[in-house]
């Protein structure tokens, strides 16, 4: 029997900083799956078993906790939104990382998994630019930060009108308490069904990354490209001229001669 892992710090992704105003919901989100939780789950012989193990232990765990979360009735309701919706998000961040260890893929997961893993099932039409399906097999574009903000902001808009529901629900006392946990039981088996379809599955990650550099750099070499092309027509046309010149001029050299009278 494999012997659970020792414990590792998290994996933390550097994340590049946002030039503009993206939301505070999407910011949170980057800032969220910029933090990778480490596991102490070992490899499986028989992941998919061990996987719905975890999957259903983290389902019950996130409906208790956004059911104690959501019995202050009221006012008092509306302050335990936002810690809810962090904490759902972190247990079901550690259930993604378990699940990838127990597939023994846990190095493939970054911060587009974890994107995809915790949100795909809310807003799929999000990652149409960082997913692609090929076949059996999952193919993820290393998202620059322009790519991954888009997708955030779509999550965002997502993400707020739950937050909303949440709250109004906090007016019903114990039924809106008991809704909100069995909304997050659901939720966290709906990102545990997407963890293990990823990490069951063949993953392909795309060696490209266009970052403001490279998109710089490519600038550079396109310009110089034009330029150069553009210097090569002008030669060109320098050179066409002068022999067009040349030849006027011996034309007319010539003909002065035939012209010139004798003594």
């Amino acid at each position: 029997m494999a012997r659970k892992k020792e414990d590792s710090p998290s994996k933390e992704i550097i994340a590049v900083a946002s030039t503009r105003d993206i939301g505070g919901a999407a910011q949170a989100i980057l800032d969220f799956v910029s933090k990778i939780p480490s596991s102490k789950e070992p490899t499986s012989k028989r992941p998919a078993d061990e996987a719905r193990r975890i999957a259903n232990s983290a389902a019950s765990k996130a409906g208790l906790t956004a059911g104690s979360l959501a019995l202050p009735p009221g006012p008092l309701g509306w302050l335990t939104v936002l810690p809810e919706l962090v904490m759902i998000w972190k247990i079901q961040a550690q259930m993604v990382s378990d699940i990838a260890s127990t597939f023994g893929k846990e190095a493939t997961l970054g911060r587009e998994q974890m994107l995809y893993c915790l949100f795909r099932h809310t807003a799929a039409q999000a990652f149409r630019d960082v997913v692609i399906r090929m076949g059996d097999r999952l193919v993820f574009r290393r998202a620059g930060m322009a790519a991954l903000e888009r997708v955030a902001k779509n999550i965002g808009v997502n993400v707020s009108r739950r937050a909303v529901g949440k709250g109004i629900s906090r007016w019903l006392p114990i039924v809106g308490a008991l809704g909100v946990g069995a909304y997050a039981y659901y939720d966290t088996a709906q990102v545990a069904k997407t963890a293990i379809e990823l990490f069951s599955g063949v993953i392909d990650v795309e060696a490209t990354d266009v970052t403001p550099v490279a998109a710089a750099a490519s600038s550079v070499r396109k310009s110089a490209t034009k330029a150069a092309k553009k210097a090569s027509a002008t030669k060109k046309a320098v050179k066409k001229a002068v022999k067009k010149t040349v030849r006027k001029t011996a034309a007319a050299t010539k003909k002065a001669v035939r012209k010139k009278p004798t003594a």
